[in-house]
């Protein structure tokens, strides 16, 4: 773009997409006159026509922008996450429901998402005839089998998207952190504490409110290495977690490059760590 005609050189004003690309890629080095350079370039009748297509423009930018972005990989593992999340969530609901209803009419009536696949399936063999009960079951088996087909694609998915985070913890909890923090980039630039406490925002804010002590972990805490350590060196096994999981984002956004030394330095410091309480370490690594 030439900087002394204006974004609007060269654009066709009926073109939505070339708008939106003079508006995102345009450059001028210091402001201008462009509302009095529009007219004279005949880009706009009058200042009222310019400035309505500049917001035309940066309309359809701003939806391209979100369009691109949600379209990102990373993007795709948040939603299904969160999805699985949902289906998992509605299946448990009904399943209690089925149990509910389906014991009413059957003592023998069993309870939970098996339950209900073995409804639906048609077991046992004295299973209940009632329509509407076996319909529900065979709803609550298609949200369990769907949440199963979403988990085994965020475990092909995510680590093509962030294979440090992935070969750090499971592919299911990287994701789960690339959620929470809203995409894989607001991971990368987040402080490692930060990182140890996603997920416990509510354990969080009460801390903060003084009602709580200060939270240890958020759902880092499913990592083996967070699960596996005793209690009383949980939160050292977090913040190393946390720490290494902070680098492994940044990684991953910025370069994508697989590096193994990660897990094990991680390994390493994990340890370290839970050899205080079998005494092997013979003392005290404060942290």
């Amino acid at each position: 773009m030439n900087t002394t005609d204006g974004w609007f050189a060269d654009v066709d004003r009926d073109d939505p997409d070339a708008m939106a690309t003079a508006v995102r890629e345009g450059r001028a080095d210091e402001p201008r006159d462009w509302p009095t350079l529009a007219l004279e370039a005949g880009f706009a009748d009058d200042e009222d026509d310019y400035y309505d297509a500049v917001r035309e423009a940066t309309t359809a930018a701003t939806r391209a922008a979100v369009t691109e972005r949600e379209r990102a990989d990373d993007r795709q593992l948040v939603h299904a996450v969160r999805a699985m999340d949902d289906c998992n969530r509605t299946a448990n609901e009904l399943a209690e429901r089925l149990a509910e209803w389906a014991g009413t009419v059957d003592p023998d009536a069993g309870t939970g998402v098996a339950y209900a696949r073995e409804l639906a399936r048609g077991e046992p063999d004295d299973a209940l005839e009632e329509p509407a009960v076996r319909s529900l079951a065979g709803r609550v088996a298609d949200l369990a089998d769907e949440a199963d087909d979403l988990r085994e694609f965020i475990q092909r998915q995510t680590p093509a998207v962030a294979p440090n985070l992935a070969a750090l913890a499971d592919p299911v909890l990287a994701a789960r952190l690339i959620s929470l923090a809203g995409g894989l980039e607001q991971l990368a630039k987040k402080p490692s504490g930060t990182v140890q406490v996603l997920g416990a925002e509510d354990a969080l804010f009460a801390h903060l409110r003084g009602h709580a002590p200060s939270p240890k972990h958020g759902i880092i805490y499913t990592h083996d290495a967070v699960r596996g350590t005793h209690p009383d060196d949980r939160g050292s096994a977090a913040r190393a977690v946390a720490g290494k999981l902070a680098i492994a984002a940044r990684v991953d956004h910025y370069s994508g490059e697989l590096k193994p030394e990660l897990e094990a330095e991680l390994a390493e410091r994990i340890e370290t760590i839970q050899a205080r309480t079998t005494g092997d370490d013979g003392g005290a690594d404060d942290e």
